[in-house]
């Protein structure tokens, strides 16, 4: 079965995202399904949303799940076979989500195919080794960003084992871990250089809480770089991996500690706290606070 735009459901996981969600949707056809998934639990955006939006459903979470639990929680809702799931600082170009249909015409066994960032320098994707591609034509990738995935649910929903996204990251290298799960099941996730999208990177959340996100960043990146080594090559190689960053983050944080950068002290803090939580076996609990 290929896509249509009535076998697909959008979902955006937002927090504090109100100032840009607007921009994003204003940019999805509004012949397609849109889920929110709002972790911030925002009455007011929900009702704006659903007035504003006869597409958009805004579901509210009592608790800030992150983006991978956050998705899950929007695929649990969706009613249709395919979902495309966008960050709230992604916007659309024109005929996106038509060359996406296009491709699934041709491309029918996949798992995740993946519109292009119009950023050239910072591609969305992680190519095989030596591998050589038509930029033309879609090619398949070992993984793609999170940031715009497009899911083929009804074939994923009937892999043995598999749950989507890993709900103990609560940010960063979610999306590697679901290609990762995804390629140990051959499946097959592609590139689409037709269908391109505007990604404005890590302006999901409102500027004014900007220090705040920084810190919590930082923090979640290092947890979860060693929590993704550690599941997927084990804890040496995990420790491995990330003793550059532990030394590195240790040196800086005494620099900054005796300069009296309190900014910089407090974001290298940070780093050190998330990946000795990590390597304690740790969830991932710091949360951002507002």
């Amino acid at each position: 079965m290929t896509i249509s735009k009535k076998n697909l459901t959008v979902i955006i996981v937002s927090f504090k995202s109100n100032y840009v969600i607007h921009k994003c949707l204003s940019t999805i056809n509004q012949d397609i399904k849109v889920i929110v998934v709002d972790n911030a639990n925002d009455k007011t955006l929900k009702k704006e949303l659903e007035a504003k939006y006869d597409n958009v459903d805004c579901i509210l979470s009592s608790q800030n799940l992150g983006m991978g639990a956050g998705n899950n929680l929007g695929i649990k809702n969706v009613l249709t076979d395919y979902a495309l799931i966008l960050n709230p600082d992604v916007f659309l170009y024109q005929h996106t989500i038509d060359e996406l249909l296009k491709a699934s015409e041709k491309i029918k066994d996949f798992s995740i195919i993946s519109p292009i960032s119009n950023k050239i320098n910072n591609p969305n994707y992680t190519l095989f080794k030596n591998q050589n591609f038509d930029n033309q034509l879609p090619f398949e990738v070992i993984s793609v960003d999170g940031f715009a995935m497009l899911f083929n649910l009804k074939k994923l929903k009937k892999l043995e084992g598999f749950n989507f996204f890993d709900e103990n990251i609560f940010l960063y290298l979610e999306n590697d871990d679901i290609c990762k799960e995804l390629r140990k099941r051959n499946q097959k996730i592609y590139v689409v250089p037709s269908s391109k999208v505007d990604h404005g990177g890590g302006f999901s959340v409102d500027p004014i809480f900007k220090y705040e996100i920084e810190l919590s960043r930082n923090w979640h990146w290092m947890w979860s770089k060693f929590y993704f080594n550690k599941k997927h090559y084990g804890y040496f190689f995990a420790v491995k991996k990330t003793s550059k960053n532990l030394l590195s983050s240790f040196c800086k944080y005494l620099f900054y500690l005796f300069t009296f950068n309190r900014d910089k002290r407090n974001v290298y803090w940070m780093r050190l706290c998330g990946l000795i939580a990590s390597m304690k076996g740790k969830k991932s609990y710091y949360r951002p606070n507002f």
